[in-house]
């Protein structure tokens, strides 16, 4: 009997961060005997201002196609970056020919890859829908994604309702929790002295993991966004201060540009343009909290029981759980903020408090699904509506 066919899976990833979400997908789709994994490899991934974090990927899987989409940080070239990202992806799904595409989050260059399989009929598979971020122009691309998507799969209950709302089968959406969480819990995770060898940095006794992206939507540009959080944390001088460089949004450079100068002149500071799933999940064991407005500060910290400071709108709308202190971007409220993440009545409370987007091993039901589905009948998509009654 002639054995069956695997069925393709291609996975697309664009950043550092996504990739580290997606990886204990990737692993087990790779280690499948009924399915073939396909990796797309583009955006920040080949950029050397971004670490060239591709390299990693290469260190454990096989990447099918390389796509260079000339990534910038200016507003126009990001557009113009768009139109290159759907050209290469029509030549390479037209090659590759996946059975089915799996794409995370809201990216720019992930629209772009949902629009081209759009285009050639081929099913896609969206992890992380139904999530707001109101400070950011990402919210549009996302709730886009969504429409052009077949099956979803949602990091909490209401991200599921919101993805019916916006007429999506019941059926065809999912929630599982979310893949960072599974991480956390999977992966073998560093030793103080271990990391410490590895980053050529020394943790002293309070210690403090920053991360700040550019809020695409705001009255003040990313320039004045940075300084007033490098002006509340110039203060700190009985801390060790990690930072984490910004993505490539609009602003991201003037960001990166900033803390380079900030850690030049600050000997309690170190800077990494990436510092890795391992490396990063490793040194939050060791911080006291994280500061800034990563979705991770909302999705994963929380896991390891310390404070998180959100800081500005980028992240509002998300689902928190109560280890989460948001912020202003103003330097009175970040330092406000500070204070109360070590003050002891608050930490009494950490160990008590839960993450909403934790669920048993979101990727197998995610296989699962990939597995099963019958991909003839997913394309032919109707619009699911809401009994009026309920409107």
């Amino acid at each position: 009997m002639k054995p069956a066919a695997q069925r393709k899976i291609c996975i697309i990833t664009g950043s550092r961060a996504e990739y580290g979400l997606l990886y204990p997908l990737i692993k087990k789709i790779d280690e499948d005997k009924e399915l073939k994994l396909q990796l797309i490899a583009t955006g920040m991934h080949l950029s050397p201002e971004f670490g060239l974090t591709y390299k990693a990927i290469e260190n454990e899987f096989e990447i099918d196609k390389k796509i260079d989409i000339n990534l910038s940080c200016e507003q126009e070239d990001i557009a113009k970056s768009m139109g290159i990202a759907q050209i290469k992806f029509a030549k390479a799904l037209s090659r590759l020919k996946p059975d089915i595409i799996v794409i995370l989050g809201d990216r720019y260059e992930i629209f772009a890859a949902a629009a081209t399989a759009t285009v050639l009929n081929i099913p896609i598979a969206h992890i992380h829908g139904g999530e707001l971020t109101y400070g950011a122009i990402d919210d549009a691309f996302r709730h886009s994604i969504t429409k052009m998507s077949h099956l979803h799969f949602t990091s909490t209950k209401e991200y599921r309702k919101r993805v019916i709302q916006l007429g999506e089968n019941p059926k065809t959406v999912f929630y599982t929790g979310a893949l960072g969480v599974e991480n956390i819990k999977s992966l073998q995770l560093l030793s103080k002295k271990e990391l410490e060898k590895k980053l050529g940095f020394k943790f002293g006794k309070k210690n403090i993991m920053i991360t700040y992206h550019p809020q695409t939507i705001s009255q003040l540009s990313p320039k004045e966004q940075i300084k007033k959080v490098l002006d509340a944390l110039s203060c700190l001088n009985d801390v060790q201060l990690i930072f984490t460089k910004s993505n490539a949004d609009f602003g991201g450079i003037e960001i990166n540009t900033a803390i380079d100068k900030f850690v030049k002149s600050n000997d309690n500071t170190v800077v990494f343009t990436s510092l890795g799933q391992i490396n990063y999940f490793s040194a939050l064991k060791y911080v006291d909290c994280v500061v800034g407005n990563s979705s991770s500060g909302i999705l994963e910290v929380p896991s390891f029981k310390i404070p998180t400071i959100n800081i500005g709108d980028r992240q509002k709308g998300r689902i928190q759980a109560k280890s989460i202190l948001n912020a202003k971007i103003c330097s009175q409220s970040i330092q406000k903020a500070l204070k109360l993440s070590y003050s002891e009545s608050f930490r009494d409370k950490l160990n008590r408090i839960k993450n909403p987007y934790d669920r048993n091993f979101p990727s197998k039901q995610i296989i699962k699904t990939l597995k099963k589905v019958n991909l003839d009948k997913l394309i032919k998509k109707s619009f699911w509506d809401i009994p009026y009654e309920q409107i």
